[in-house]
């Protein structure tokens, strides 16, 4: 750095703005700004030389062109190692800038707003910002560049305590950031952009180019096995409630299978939370193996353990209410053990029950995900799923689409009650969230029969039937796909199921329909399918 040390700001974000530059200010560097940066600056009674200043040029087109200059530019890429380099902006009467603190336009902010036109939009794509933060990252050898408020209270310490000059290595650590900064910032605009700009490059609403720009929230002690190394990536500016960003208030930090498996227990749990009663959901390696209403939260945590408590042993749990003292004592009764709880809330004269009466409880992990109401309209703008394969992505969008009564299609000779009805439909929620092929049994709001994951689907029949028992008599059954063949239907009538929901659309469905109609079963298609892999 030369003697005379000069730093370039120019933010959006002006958080910790003045505290950042009064300490740049007095380890003696000269402060150059733009527009309401610089106004700042100024009302802090802060000296600052203007850009336009600097460049000899006034701001133009609506300040759009600032920055871009070579007093600017040629400022920041020069490389100090380089005596031609130094020769050439002297020449030109440029001096290095060796700081520059920028933060860009906020066009992901805007965006968000529902009632946001694109010209707003285009207005909200920063041009000098970005230009600034990749020349002074590129020459990060000679040049500090910083765009986050977080970073600016550790870097003034290090200034501060090396003679108002960075290391290497912090120089390297901010440019990669910056690279990401920017990196993201285009992800966000390219997104925004391709179904507005340039729908004919969507093909069934996908676009031409995915990307997307995450922040590690959380390294992993291992993955999914303690050979693999882990970590937990997070997107911004997402409004549904999640995993990604619910809050932990107690216990052990969350493992890469907890924070897999609470995912599926929130996103299955979320399928009832407008319902007049609680649900809540019982989670073993990401498949549900306890569901249910119940009139308070308490009965529904009893109903949902009950259909499967040896599998519940060690499972995640959630719910769709604030966690009462009573749901509180039952969690922790007898025979029980839990990874880990989320909920919209917690009383707080539960949380001790919950932390202090089982040995277990100084490790329960509770999670506070807020109000899950409302979650649909939400979730549109949280983007698509997608899974990895070696060498790409497989995209698509959410699974969210929900049934009503009248969507369905009676095929067999006795029709469903509305009671059965209802029960089917109770069904059908929980079917999506079990890995294919899946089937479930339920009876009065309550899973008590779970077949996942089987290479075929009489066997996940079987498994269902063998799980559910006696229970399995009156109860209703939800198949994710069609039945490729009679079997899986007969099966479960031998074992006194009385009603059945499935897409439908197999070459066997006459077949089926017959079996059903021969036991005296109610069957109503969908004509859609649930898969989940």
């Amino acid at each position: 750095m030369t003697a005379k040390r000069r730093a370039l700001l120019s933010v959006s974000d002006k958080s910790g703005l003045i505290a950042f530059a009064q300490g740049l200010h007095e380890l003696g560097y000269e402060l150059i700004s733009t527009g309401g940066t610089a106004a700042a600056l100024s009302q802090a009674a802060l000296p600052v030389l203007n850009v336009s200043d600097l460049t000899g040029f006034p701001e133009m087109l609506d300040g759009r062109v600032k920055t871009l200059h070579p007093a600017v530019h040629g400022g920041l890429l020069a490389d100090r190692s380089k005596p031609e380099h130094m020769e050439a902006i002297a020449r030109q009467n440029i001096a290095p800038i060796d700081l520059v603190c920028i933060n860009l336009y906020p066009f992901a902010a805007t965006t968000a707003r529902p009632d946001v036109t694109l010209e707003e939009a285009i207005e909200n794509i920063d041009i000098g910002g970005p230009a600034m933060i990749r020349s002074a990252a590129k020459n990060h050898g000679g040049v500090t560049v910083v765009t986050s408020p977080q970073a600016y209270e550790a870097l003034l310490e290090e200034l501060k305590g090396n003679g108002g000059d960075t290391t290497l290595e912090t120089r390297r650590r901010l440019a990669v950031a910056a690279f990401a900064h920017t990196a993201a910032y285009d992800t966000a605009i390219s997104s925004w952009l391709a179904p507005r700009l340039a729908p004919g490059t969507m093909a069934e609403g996908m676009p031409e180019f995915f990307g997307m720009h995450l922040h590690r929230a959380q390294s992993c002690r291992y993955g999914e096995n303690p050979h693999q190394q882990a970590a937990f990536y997070t997107a911004a500016g997402v409004a549904e409630p999640c995993v990604a960003n619910a809050r932990q208030l107690h216990g052990k930090e969350l493992s890469y299978n907890n924070i897999y498996d609470l995912n599926a227990a929130l996103e299955t749990v979320k399928e009832y939370s407008e319902e007049r009663q609680a649900a809540a959901v019982v989670i073993k390696h990401a498949n549900p193996c306890g569901a249910a209403l119940g009139e308070t939260l308490a009965e529904a945590f009893r109903k949902a353990r009950a259909g499967d408590p040896v599998s519940a042993f060690g499972g995640i749990l959630a719910i769709t209410r604030t966690l009462d003292v009573a749901t509180a004592e039952e969690i922790t009764g007898k025979n029980t053990f839990f990874e880990a709880i989320i909920a919209p809330g917690y009383e707080p004269e539960a949380l001790p029950i919950l932390t202090q009466k089982k040995a277990w409880g100084a490790n329960l992990r509770l999670l506070e995900a807020g109000d899950l109401k409302g979650w649909r309209n939400k979730a549109a703008a949280t983007g698509p799923d997608f899974k990895r394969v070696t060498g790409g992505l497989l995209v698509q969008t959410p699974d969210h689409l929900l049934l009503a009564p009248s969507d369905l299609k009676c095929v067999t000779e006795r029709t469903p009650t509305e009671a059965e009805v209802e029960e089917l439909l109770f069904a059908w929620r929980a079917v999506r969230h079990v890995k294919s092929n899946a089937i479930v049994f339920s009876h009065n709001r309550m899973l008590i029969g779970v077949g996942a994951g089987q290479m075929n689907r009489v066997q996940s029949v079987r498994l269902a039937v063998q799980q559910a028992g006696e229970m399995a008599r009156g109860a209703v059954m939800a198949s994710d796909a069609f039945f490729p063949f009679p079997d899986g239907p007969e099966a479960a009538a031998e074992a006194g199921i009385k009603a059945i929901i499935q897409p439908g659309g197999s070459k066997k469905d006459e077949e089926t329909i017959a079996v059903c109609n021969r036991y005296g079963i109610a069957m109503v298609y969908t004509g859609i399918r649930h898969f989940l892999h």
